[in-house]
C-alpha cells in the first residue's frame, strides 16, 4: 500500500443535465405527461470526478465549459463535491448538455448527449493539462463523451507518465487496436463490449471471450458489467464472475459512473484491486437507488454502511439456516 495516497485525473465531459422523469418513456411522436424534473451537473466525466472525491479520493477534473448560464451550475457542481476545478477550461459558447428521460416504474433511461464545449477539448489542451497535473501513480479516468482523439491522446500521455488508465468506453465507438496496450483497465457495458469487440454479450460465457479479446490486445484487466446479473472479471489471474447486490432501482443513469469513480478512487487510494471493484460493484448498486445522476453518486460511507449491512445480512440468513437444522 502506498504511504501518500495518489489522486484520481479525469479527463472527460462536463454537461448540464436537465431530466425529465416519468411514469413511463414516450415512443416516436408521442408525448407524456412527467412527473418531476431536474437541472444538475451531468457528463460522465464529471460524474467519475465526483463520484470519485465522494469516494474518498484526490480528484481532479480536466475538461471544458462555456460561457452560459449552466458555467456555474457545473463547477459549483464540481466544487460543492471536493473536486478540483483548476485545470477545466472556459470557452465561448454553450456549455455541453444532455437531455435524459427516465422512466419511473422501470428506472431505465434514454440520453441524448449534446457535447458543445466538451468538443474544444483538444488533444493538445488535454496533453498540456495532463502533464501538468498528473505524476506517477495517479489513476487517469476516460470516457468517450469527448472527442475520441482527444481520449486517445490522453491515453498514451498516461500510460507514458505511469499512471493507472481506466477506460469507461461510452458512448460505444470502434476504437484502433494502437489504443489498447495503453489501458490497464477496461469497463464497458453488455453492449458497449459487443461494439468493440464485436462479439455479441448474452450471459457470464461470452463476456468472459470478450474479456479476454481485450487482454489479447494488451489490456491488463477487463470489467464487462452485466446489470443485475453482476460483473465478469478478467485478467492474468483468470475469469471470476461477481454477483451484484439486490436493490430497488430508482434510476440506472450514474451507476456506472460510481462503479467507475469508486474503482478508481479504491486504487489511488491505495486499495487492493479486489477491495476496489468490490467497493465500485457496491457504489454502482447504491446509485440506482436514487433519482439522477450527480446526485445519486454515494459517499465513503454510505458504501461503508451498504457493504456492512449486506454482510450483516448474510450472517444472519447463515445463522438462521443453522438453527434450522
Amino acid at each position: 500500500m502506498r504511504t501518500t495516497a495518489s489522486k484520481v485525473v479525469v479527463v472527460g465531459s462536463i454537461t448540464a443535465d436537465l431530466t425529465a422523469f416519468g411514469r413511463r418513456l414516450p415512443v416516436p411522436g408521442e408525448t407524456v405527461i412527467g412527473q418531476s424534473f431536474t437541472l444538475v451537473l451531468g457528463g460522465k466525466g464529471a460524474n467519475q470526478a465526483l463520484a470519485a472525491a465522494r469516494a474518498g479520493a484526490r480528484s481532479t477534473m480536466i475538461g471544458c465549459i462555456g460561457d452560459d448560464l449552466f458555467r456555474d451550475i457545473v463547477l459549483s457542481g464540481l466544487r460543492d463535491g471536493g473536486v478540483d476545478t483548476s485545470s477545466v477550461t472556459s470557452v465561448h459558447g454553450p456549455t455541453g448538455v444532455a437531455h435524459i428521460r427516465v422512466d419511473n416504474t422501470s428506472g431505465q433511461n434514454d440520453i441524448v448527449i449534446v457535447p458543445l464545449a466538451n468538443s474544444s477539448l483538444t488533444p493538445d489542451l488535454a496533453e498540456r493539462k495532463l502533464r501538468a497535473v498528473a505524476r506517477r501513480g495517479d489513476v487517469l479516468m476516460l470516457q468517450l463523451e469527448i472527442p475520441l482523439e482527444t481520449a486517445f491522446r490522453a491515453a498514451i500521455v498516461g500510460h507514458e507518465l505511469g499512471m493507472t488508465v481506466i477506460l469507461d468506453p461510452a458512448p460505444a465507438a470502434i476504437l484502433p487496436d494502437e489504443i489498447w496496450p495503453c489501458i490497464d483497465v477496461v469497463t464497458p457495458n453488455e453492449s458497449e463490449a459487443t461494439v468493440l469487440t464485436g462479439i455479441k454479450v448474452c450471459h457470464v460465457e461470452s463476456a468472459a471471450e470478450v474479456g479476454r479479446w481485450f487482454l489479447e490486445r494488451g489490456v491488463r484487466a477487463a470489467l464487462i458489467t452485466l446489470g443485475d446479473k453482476g460483473i465478469v472479471q478478467v485478467n492474468e489471474a483468470g475469469v471470476q464472475s461477481r454477483s451484484t447486490p439486490k436493490v430497488d432501482v430508482l434510476d440506472t443513469t450514474a451507476a456506472g459512473d460510481a462503479f467507475a469513480g469508486n474503482l478508481g478512487a479504491g486504487l489511488a487510494n491505495g486499495r487492493t484491486w479486489d477491495e476496489s471493484v468490490t467497493r465500485g460493484i457496491y457504489a454502482g448498486a447504491l446509485a440506482v437507488t436514487a433519482a439522477g445522476a450527480s446526485t445519486s453518486l454515494p459517499t465513503a460511507d454510505d458504501v461503508d454502511a451498504f457493504i456492512k449491512s449486506q454482510n450483516d445480512d448474510r450472517k444472519d440468513m447463515s445463522c438462521a439456516k443453522t438453527q434450522a437444522r
